[in-house]
């Protein structure tokens, strides 16, 4: 990466200066969706630089911890096959890099009985079918979970290490010749004709042909002045507890849907991790600024989790909980925004479920750095969903 600066007094009278070429496609922005779009641009022989405004590892976004859920199971095609899409690249990461990264467990799903079965029907249509269950063969089979009134189980299900897989990632891309550069926070990003510059908090800049954006909850204050049509983001902080049994990595993936004896919107989801197995609410945090939040954890959101976790999960009941803080970055219509406007491609608005998808939404953002167009559902500049 070469960062401009005025040329030097010899440079100037006679001699004529060679231009160095710029980075390909500059990435601003090191979590997971970043990480995967520098991958497959790599993967692809372009030339890529990454950006990250914290160090390696680091807790401050939405990309870090020991898990994510893996599953197919979602009542929408797309996102079944967005999911089916991410596996075999999880897969391809892992034998790249010798790093084990998504580990199946199988996950379940459980609640109304008519979401069940749409989630059930979707995922047949898809070629995967799930097994549909009663509470009581769900109870044989995990005795510290109480399933609501239907029950699928999909045998693909599983969970990601969250840090493992953005450092899996990147040093992927960093061995098909990316650059990653981290401490280097991007004040501001000017697109022009001939490509993107942009300029650094200690007053450097840097240009390349093509951007990828993909800066999490840092999004609301970056990418409106960048592009147009984006669609109104939240920025809050959830707080998922870790109860750490000795079992914990027996567990499957499980989402609590609401509608059956279980009214909570969003529902929730656990998982097992190396921390214990992870339970939360979705997406019902505070609004916060990712510059200045407090992450003391909220003991009134620990007390309603925990009773939660003492009528639903009460193998988990006897364990003394850990909380850990995350952001999300929502949109209204819970869909992402996956877009490019000009030189610029936009990574955005994952809405606490986008981690699974990470090397999708990369081989996504290298269709549109090169030219074809993506997924409308995704676009900048869609409609506003009807209601909200």
């Amino acid at each position: 990466m070469r960062f401009a600066g005025p040329p030097s007094e010899a440079a100037r009278p006679h001699r004529e200066v060679v231009p160095v070429m710029a980075p390909s496609v500059l990435i601003v922005g090191g979590g997971v969706m970043g990480a995967a779009a520098a991958w497959r641009l790599a993967v692809r022989g372009h030339r890529v630089t990454v950006l990250e405004q914290f160090g390696p590892g680091h807790d401050r976004g939405s990309s870090h911890g020991s898990s994510r859920i893996f599953r197919l199971t979602y009542a929408d095609p797309l996102y079944v096959s967005l999911a089916l899409r991410a596996l075999p690249l999880w897969r391809r990461l892992e034998e790249e890099t010798g790093r084990p990264v998504l580990t199946v467990t199988g996950a379940v799903d459980h609640g109304l009985p008519s979401a069940v079965g749409e989630l059930a029907d979707t995922l047949a249509a898809a070629g995967h079918p799930g097994t549909v269950l009663g509470p009581a063969e769900a109870a044989e089979r995990w005795p510290g979970l109480v399933a609501d009134s239907t029950v699928l189980f999909h045998a693909e299900g599983g969970r990601l290490h969250a840090d493992a897989a953005v450092a899996a990632l990147l040093a992927a891309a960093a061995g098909r010749g990316a650059e990653i550069r981290y401490g280097i926070r991007v004040s501001s990003l000017s697109p022009s004709d001939h490509g993107v510059t942009a300029v650094t908090d200690d007053g450097r800049s840097v240009t390349a042909e093509a951007a990828v954006v993909a800066v999490g909850g840092w999004a609301p204050a970056v990418l409106p002045e960048l592009v147009d049509g984006l669609p109104p983001l939240r920025v809050t902080q959830e707080q998922p507890l870790h109860f750490p049994v000795p079992d914990a990595l027996d567990w499957p993936a499980f989402v609590h849907h609401p509608g059956a004896g279980f009214d909570v919107p969003g529902g929730v989801y656990g998982l097992g991790s190396a921390d214990g197995v992870k339970v939360g609410f979705h997406g019902v945090g505070p609004l916060v600024d990712p510059d200045h939040r407090d992450r003391t954890p909220d003991p009134l959101a620990a007390e309603r989790l925990a009773a939660y976790v003492h009528t639903w999960l009460p193998g988990l009941a006897s364990a003394v909980p850990e909380p850990v803080t995350c952001l999300y970055t929502t949109t209204p219509d819970h869909d992402f925004v996956i877009d490019r406007r000009g030189p610029v491609t936009v990574l955005a608005g994952f809405s606490g479920h986008g981690f699974k998808f990470g090397p999708a939404i990369g081989e996504l953002a290298a269709d549109l750095v090169e030219g074809r167009p993506g997924p409308g559902r995704f676009a900048l500049g869609r409609a506003a969903p009807a209601g909200r």
